[in-house]
């Protein structure tokens, strides 16, 4: 049996999450399910699409993704189901799927047209769960849409380039929950337009001149405990997905701190690599 994931922002203060895991057991007993995130911000789809796109790839091929964010139907927000990268994708066609894989192809799209025979106001428990289980069960997409060509494309948040290829702009895309901001900058870019030259990362007022590997590197482990970094420091690092991150070192948002809050980094603020 296929594993089915779940990415919502319903929270789990709410029974949203429970009626949907209750609904695809009550079809599959079965069934696997996991959830990858329930706390996306509310209609967030680039954080959807950076979630998600980290997380898809670390299961086996073949599982089915429940996309659970500004999933309302109306005309301009229709539902389709496709498949990619040899995963199955069910979503609203409101964009979330060309910022997951703007590089990849997919095999088959088709618009999902099993509404008449479901009166809903809340279709991924009743459309995206039977189209799920459908798919699991080994049913075929043209069974429960029409096939089209293509899905939404959007292009939000993109990095920029200045006409000399000295500067990147860049933007805070994803505050994780340790209070770090993440970039759209990814490392290949950095690397092919840097080309091993010096440079600047300016995040806000703050100015960046090395890019670590991980948060402890910024620790130089040879000093005495009481001469070392403190907690709260601030550095930049390519994170785990090899994107540009500004973090504080063993931030946490009870105590210390993190860089959305201590540097005023938030979704969408500007980042910038200048290479000298």
């Amino acid at each position: 049996m296929s594993i089915i994931t779940l990415t919502t922002d319903f929270g789990t203060k709410d029974h949203f999450v429970g009626a949907i895991k209750g609904t695809i057991y009550s079809e599959l007993p079965d069934a696997r399910i996991v959830d990858i995130s329930h706390h996306i911000s509310p209609f967030n789809i680039t954080e959807t699409a950076y979630i998600l796109k980290n997380a898809y790839k670390s299961f086996p091929e073949g599982s089915i993704h429940i996309i659970g964010v500004d999933s309302e139907l109306n005309e301009e927000n229709k539902h389709i189901a496709l498949k990619l990268d040899n995963h199955y994708f069910i979503c609203p066609n409101n964009g979330v799927i060309s910022l997951l894989a703007s590089e990849i192809k997919p095999e088959k799209i088709v618009e999902i047209n099993i509404h008449d025979r479901v009166e809903t106001s809340f279709p991924v428990l009743h459309v995206f769960v039977k189209v799920a289980c459908h798919i699991a069960r080994g049913g075929t997409l043209e069974v429960i849409g029409k096939l089209i060509p293509e899905f939404k494309k959007i292009v939000e948040l993109q990095p920029t380039l200045s006409p000399d290829n000295k500067t990147i702009y860049g933007n805070i895309i994803y505050v994780d929950n340790y209070g770090n901001s993440i970039s759209n900058i990814n490392k290949k870019l950095f690397n092919d337009i840097g080309k091993g030259r010096k440079f600047e990362v300016l995040a806000n007022k703050y100015i960046f001149t090395t890019i670590y590997n991980k948060y402890s590197d910024i620790v130089d482990f040879s000093l005495s405990k009481d001469q070392r970094q403190k907690d709260g420091s601030r550095l930049a690092l390519f994170n785990s997905a090899n994107y540009l991150e500004i973090a504080v070192y063993r931030s946490n948002l009870n105590t210390v701190g993190g860089a959305a809050s201590l540097l005023g980094l938030n979704y969408r603020d500007v980042i910038t690599v200048k290479f000298l």
